[in-house]
Order: structure tokens, then C-alpha cells, then sequence
């Protein structure tokens, strides 16, 4: 690792359920540092059990930021969450050497690492018509419109992503310019460095782990929450595994017992889409969880 005057961003990544909260308060508590969230979904004080937060003793163990820190009333992109994430970690590196990130979510950790898009501000009222062109029609319109105004957008995105095919004609429409034309072509310089470690075991065991975690998040009552937040269904943060599932029964789609069927399958899908992600970054070091005395001889040889 290159020698440099810059604090340190110890960044802890993995796939869900692979045990990335437990190891990180534990090296925080070694660094006496505080951790900042990459979960796009814990950060929003209604969704609890279906976000696998750290519970309130652990919290109260280590300083977190961006948990509970939002309402799932308002919208909150990843560009402000880069925006607001970077000056907090800037800010909490005057005190601290090291400063511990920790999450899964693949668009706030690229944030976080590489900067964010600066898009422009668009009125509100150009994502409703979207939204209610959405609701009516579906999305083949929606798609046919951004494949015309920007192809080369529309030949990377995933299109079965409603809430980005929204966001990029938001962009658009609102601004008269191609999505892609604000997109970043190359990281930015960030104000710390970076020790990446990302957590993984083998399959069998990872797969287990999950539905095991998700049979318990059913017991403490994910289907309950997640009819507490049924008026909110259409919001980002709930487009996801854990919640869209429990809509779908909950809109008489299928019975519970399919619910929860899906709920574990895409779940299993979801690790394995993040680990695909992760593995386009060569600069993260592989440890299994419990790895930790190898895992601080990597700090400290980073720190020394």
C-alpha cells in the first residue's frame, strides 16, 4: 500500500447476512474510531426489521452515522448521500486517523470511493407526471422515450429498474440534456485513502445464513412492518428485496407462503449480485469473517 499523509477510510463490504456489522464494531472498538452506514435502506428510521440494523446496544457501543437519519417520507438519492457522507467522514477524520464505513449497497459505497454526479435540480412536478405516466401505462412507454432521448444510457442501465428508468427521464426532461452527459467518466480525488475489505464465506454457508436471517426477521415481524409501510411501496428504498415481496402477497399476487419462498430466493439473488459488483474493484482485500486477528495485521501494516 502507498505511503500517504491522508486519513484512512477503512471501508468493510460484503454480501448481506455475511456478518459485516458484528466485525465492524469490533475493529472500531479496536480503533477507538466511528462507523458511517453505506445501507441505503438503514438509514431510514421506518424500516427496521427488513434492513437488518444494528440493534440499539450495538449502537450505543459505537458512534453510527446515516442510521435512523431519515424519514422514509423524503426522497433521498445517492448523489446527496455522497454529498453528505464525504463531509461527515472529512469531519470525523479531525479526531480520528480512521474512520470505518460499512454497508452493501453498491451506489452509495461507488459514492463514497469514486465521488458522485453532480445532477442538476429538477421541480418536482416532472417526477410525478413520470409516476403517473408509470402507473397508468407501465414502463415499455417510459423505456421507448429514454432509448430515443439517450441511447447510451438506456444500453447500460438495467431496464427492468423502474425507479432509475424514472430518475434518468427526470434528468431529461427536466434539463433538456442527456442523462449520461452528467455521469462521471472517471473517479474524482477523494480527500482520505482507502483500505478496502470486503467479506465473504463459502455459498452453502452464506445461502444458509440468509434464509436463516430471514425466517428470524419473519418472527420478529417483517410482514407486519412492511404492511405498516404499504402506502409508501412506490418509494425507492422499498423497491428492494425484504419489502417488494411481502407488496406483492399483500396485493393478492400470491399467498404467504410464496412470500416468504421469494423472499429467501431474492435474497440469495441479491448476495450474489453485489459480490459480482465488488468484484469489479481488484483493490478489495478477501477475508472471511472470522479472519479478524489477519484482517488487523492488515490495518496495522496500512496504518504503520
Amino acid at each position: 500500500m502507498a505511503i500517504s499523509s491522508k486519513p484512512i477510510l477503512i471501508s468493510i463490504v460484503g454480501p448481506t447476512a455475511v456478518g459485516k456489522t458484528d466485525l465492524s464494531i469490533q475493529l472500531a472498538q479496536w480503533l477507538d474510531t466511528e462507523i458511517v452506514s453505506a445501507d441505503s435502506r438503514q438509514l431510514y428510521r421506518e424500516m427496521t426489521i427488513g434492513t437488518a440494523k444494528p440493534s440499539d446496544e450495538e449502537l450505543e457501543m459505537i458512534p453510527h452515522h446515516f442510521i435512523n437519519s431519515h424519514s422514509i417520507s423524503e426522497m433521498y438519492s445517492a448523489g446527496e448521500y455522497g454529498r453528505d457522507a464525504v463531509a461527515k467522514i472529512t469531519e470525523l477524520h479531525q479526531k480520528h486517523d480512521t474512520v470505518i464505513a460499512v454497508g452493501g449497497s453498491t451506489l452509495y459505497l461507488k459514492a463514497i470511493w469514486d465521488g458522485f454526479d453532480e445532477m442538476p435540480e429538477i421541480d418536482p412536478s416532472v417526477r410525478e407526471k413520470l409516476n403517473a405516466a408509470f402507473e397508468q401505462n407501465g414502463l415499455d412507454p417510459l423505456l421507448d422515450e429514454l432509448m430515443q432521448a439517450d441511447p447510451d444510457y438506456y444500453n447500460q442501465v438495467d431496464r427492468n429498474n423502474g425507479q432509475r428508468i424514472i430518475r434518468a427521464l427526470e434528468v431529461i426532461r427536466g434539463s433538456g440534456k442527456p442523462f449520461s452527459s452528467f455521469r462521471k467518466k472517471q473517479s474524482e480525488e477523494m480527500p482520505y485513502d482507502h483500505l478496502k475489505i470486503g467479506l465473504n464465506m463459502d455459498r452453502e454457508i452464506l445461502f444458509d445464513r440468509i434464509n436463516k436471517r430471514m425466517d428470524l426477521m419473519i418472527e420478529q415481524g417483517l410482514f407486519e412492518e412492511a404492511e405498516g409501510l404499504y402506502q409508501y411501496k412506490d418509494h425507492n428504498a422499498l423497491q428492494t428485496v425484504g419489502y417488494s415481496e411481502i407488496f406483492g402477497y399483500l396485493d393478492g399476487e400470491y399467498g404467504k407462503e410464496e412470500a416468504v419462498r421469494l423472499l429467501k430466493r431474492n435474497s440469495r439473488r441479491y448476495a450474489k449480485r453485489q459480490l459480482t459488483w465488488f468484484r469489479k474493484y481488484d483493490d478489495i482485500h478477501w477475508y472471511k469473517p472470522s479472519q479478524a486477528v489477519e484482517l488487523k495485521a492488515l490495518i496495522e501494516k496500512a496504518l504503520s
